[in-house]
């Protein structure tokens, strides 16, 4: 696995960044993509303080369920205790696609964006939550949407993957996620991984890693902490299509044939992983 750093940005015009990174599909890091109330309002006890009864559905292990993007809840808690969790150090449990910026309109009111990119989609900003340790499985968006992630408490560290590398990334079909362990890669049982190419960066606060429409990014937290995604339409006619098509068709069909076959599905999907990660392994040593 060879991992790139990646650039980091900030002053770019609404034509340089379309230029250079949309047009391109190349992810990079902005510093000045957020503003407003919510960089000096924010932290854990004014989130105790507005929301801290309210009741949360916590996740736990990305391992744990390989066959889903993201594992089943283990279990609900108040989101102050949670928060007491992730200060106090390294655990599994995260909070997934949290609607928390919803529920509470006044909070995401104290949060700016910079309007760097067209068709920015800023009603539906999504929080994420997790302890020291704690990390996502790596996915692309089904959507096939631009994503850009911004920290404002600890530290992630960032993986960012082509779509084009999917079956190197050991993907299942149907799918939109892979079945590796990229915190402890295992070569001998993925070999694959060794021939994958991409980037990484470490995002803290205020910084924001814009991950192009189609890209895989696996997502680790360095510390507690928490951040915000919004996405950005892709102006590609095929991208659209593309996202349409995984909604309304792929995503139906797969789990239709779960219902059907259960773990003889699951199988044939990791089967055919292996397979066709070994044939592109076969065209990169011919090359």
């Amino acid at each position: 696995m060879k991992l790139h750093p990646l650039e980091i940005v900030s002053g770019l015009s609404k034509k340089e960044f379309k230029e250079k990174y949309v047009n391109t599909k190349t992810p990079v890091v902005l510093t000045d993509f957020v503003g407003g109330p919510a960089l000096t309002t924010w932290n854990y006890d004014y989130f105790k303080q507005i929301a801290g009864n309210d009741q949360v559905e916590v996740h736990g292990s990305e391992q744990a369920h390989k066959d889903k993007l993201s594992s089943a809840p283990v279990g609900k808690m108040l989101f102050q205790d949670y928060l007491d969790i992730i200060q106090s150090g390294p655990s599994e449990k995260r909070l997934f696609l949290f609607n928390l910026l919803l529920e509470k309109p006044e909070i995401r009111k104290q949060l700016h964006f910079n309007k760097i990119v067209d068709n920015l989609v800023t009603l539906l900003p999504l929080m994420f939550f997790g302890a020291e340790g704690s990390s996502t499985r790596y996915h692309y968006d089904i959507d096939m949407s631009h994503v850009f992630l911004t920290q404002f408490a600890g530290r992630k560290k960032v993986y960012l993957f082509p779509k084009e590398q999917s079956a190197l990334l050991y993907r299942l079909p149907y799918n939109f996620h892979g079945i590796a362990d990229l915190k402890n890669p295992d070569y001998e049982q993925f070999p694959a991984l060794k021939y994958i190419e991409g980037w990484e960066c470490t995002i803290g606060f205020g910084e924001t890693v814009f991950m192009p429409a189609g890209y895989w990014h696996y997502v680790q937290y360095e510390t507690g902490g928490y951040s915000v995604s919004v996405r950005a339409l892709s102006s590609s006619a095929y991208d659209r299509l593309e996202g349409f098509r995984n909604l309304v068709l792929i995503r139906g069909f797969d789990n239709a044939m779960r219902r059907i076959f259960k773990d003889k599905w699951y199988q044939y999907k990791v089967k055919s992983a292996f397979q066709k990660a070994s044939k592109t392994m076969e065209e990169y040593n011919k090359n």
